[in-house]
């Protein structure tokens, strides 16, 4: 039976590549086209289009902000945001109420 995969990016790349888990010697992955060391972003992880670039900057914010779309027990990561405006919303939020921005931008609704 095949190992289980996982999801890597690039971002200056906008690559995204399905690898093996990291085992426990694992070595840096990089990317093939560039040879930059490639991001980890979880098994659930769907990558945008790669000329899609307002995608891959709302990307860019939550893998800085140390988001990432591992599975849960219960099915997928939970709710990401998908747009420039609503990552806008959420760190304005963040920063009123003194919450982490990693928390406040996975939050599904806004108070």
């Amino acid at each position: 039976m095949p190992h289980a995969k996982t999801s890597y990016v690039c971002l200056p790349c906008r690559g995204s590549y399905k690898q093996p888990y990291p085992g426990p010697y694992a070595h840096e992955r990089v990317c093939p086209r560039c040879a930059r060391p490639l991001t980890h972003v979880g098994s659930a992880f769907a990558p945008p289009k790669r000329r899609n670039t307002a995608a891959w900057r709302t990307l860019s914010v939550l893998l800085h902000a140390g988001v990432r779309f591992h599975k849960s027990c219960c099915g997928g990561p939970g709710y990401r945001p998908r747009t420039l405006a609503e990552i806008r919303e959420r760190i304005a939020y963040a920063r009123a109420t003194g919450e982490p921005f990693a928390q406040a931008l996975v939050r599904r609704e806004l108070p």
